[in-house]
This record gives C-alpha cells, structure tokens and sequence, in this order.
C-alpha cells in the first residue's frame, strides 16, 4: 500500500504540475475555498486507482466530500487531499501537497505525501520508518533533537498572527520561523528542519492523515492541542480539532 501511494501522489504530481503549465480558471466552493481544475485531475488519477487497487476500502477525498458523497464506516479508510494548499498553487507558490493517508479504526498507520514543486515524496508506516524520495534516491529520515540555540516553528503566513499563537509559544525559546504552506510543514520536521508546528485554524482529516503518519514514523506526534491526545480520524463531519504537530511527543 505504501508503493501504490507513493506511485499515485507522483503520478497527480505530474499531472498537477502540467496544468499548472498551460493554466487553468480558479473557482470557489460552497465554503469559499478555492478550487481548481488540477484538484479535480489529481483527485480522479487517485480514488479511482486506490478503488480499483483496494475495492474494500473506502476512498474519502477532499473534492467527493464537497459534493455529499460520504463512504460507509470500514475498518480501513483512505483520506486523500489531491492538492492540499490550493489557494498557494493558484498564487504561484511552491508551497502544495498531494495527501494520501491510511487510517485503520480512526488511528493513521500509513501516508505519503508529496511536494509535486520540489520534486520530492516523504512517506512513512507507523511502527517503521519514514523517508524522503527527490532526485538524489530513497533517504531515511527522521525528526531532529531540540537545538540549543532555539526551536523552529512552522507556520502559514496566514495563520502564523493567529492570536492564540504567542501565548501558546511563551516559555519556549523559539530561535526561527519557517513560513510555508499545506502539509510540507509536517515534513519539514519529519526530516528535522523544523520542530514544532502548532494549529489554531480550521482544518480537515484529509488535511493531516498522511501528514501525521508521516511525522509520527519519523518519531513525532500530531495531537490535540486542548487534551493531548494523537489526533483520530473517521469523525463525523471529518474535521479536526486544533492541533500540535511536534518533533517530540
């Protein structure tokens, strides 16, 4: 399952990538978020071979969700962003994803995601280990010790004044802050170029299964930032509580 993800999150990479070439119309969903022809294009490159791969597990994705289809409870589920950070893809940024996660009874086991831009794949099991594929090969990869000098917090642009964010980083000797978007900020503690990754805005599970698998295979945790507890997937309505994704449990 980790080889099919990682061959899916390519190929809507490349997909992604093409239409971004030659240009495409940006729309807004009911919610108002934006969406495009490339989360459609990678969207359908993905369900369609993870059904056809894994018929007994249920596929949610991002763009099926917003049109009210809502798979049946399984004991295995697929939760799929075809391209997280669209609103950074349509502003010519760098900065998206391709999220394919595993989860089994509400708990990630398994995900990849991709950063089509950079030429780069992290995927990881949880229990074994995660790596990092760009054009150099396959290298294992794994969240850093705290530096003495300071952590690092990643955020968004958008969500790094959020007013919770200060009072929550009191007490903390912060020493950098690495502004990017979508899941890459998972992955940039995952391979130990950041720390710590705290959430006060809204997300949704298909922004985080794979991104938390990720990071807890490389030795971190995603939890809730009110009761402490690793984030669980499959809830209704599928969103998120806010959130703390760290290099260290």
């Amino acid at each position: 399952m980790l080889d099919l993800a990682f061959r899916l999150a390519d190929e809507a990479g490349h997909a992604i990538l093409a239409i971004r070439a030659r240009g495409f119309e940006t729309m807004h969903k009911a919610d108002a978020s934006v969406v495009t022809e490339a989360d459609h294009a990678a969207e359908l490159i993905i369900a369609a071979a993870l059904r056809e791969a894994t018929p007994h597990i249920p596929v949610v994705a991002e763009e099926e969700m917003a049109a009210g289809h809502i798979p049946a409870e399984a004991e295995y589920l697929w939760l799929v962003d075809p391209l997280d950070g669209t609103r950074e893809f349509a502003g010519s940024t760098d900065d998206f994803a391709v999220c394919i996660g595993l989860v089994r009874h509400g708990v990630p086991v398994m995900g990849v995601v991709g950063g089509p831009a950079y030429g780069t794949l992290y995927g990881g099991i949880v229990g074994g280990h995660a790596v990092k594929r760009d054009a150099t090969g396959e290298h294992r990869i794994n969240v850093r010790p705290p530096p003495e000098e300071g952590i690092t917090v990643v955020a968004s642009r958008r969500s790094a004044n959020h007013a919770r964010m200060q009072p929550y980083l009191e007490g903390r000797t912060v020493a950098h802050t690495l502004h990017t978007g979508s899941a890459l900020k998972f992955c940039r503690i995952a391979e130990g170029l950041a720390d710590l990754y705290p959430r006060f805005g809204r997300t949704m599970e298909w922004d985080t299964a794979a991104a938390q698998a990720l990071l807890e295979a490389a030795g971190g945790s995603v939890r809730d930032a009110e009761t402490g507890l690793p984030l669980r997937y499959g809830k209704p309505g599928f969103e998120n509580p806010h959130f703390v994704a760290a290099a260290h449990p």
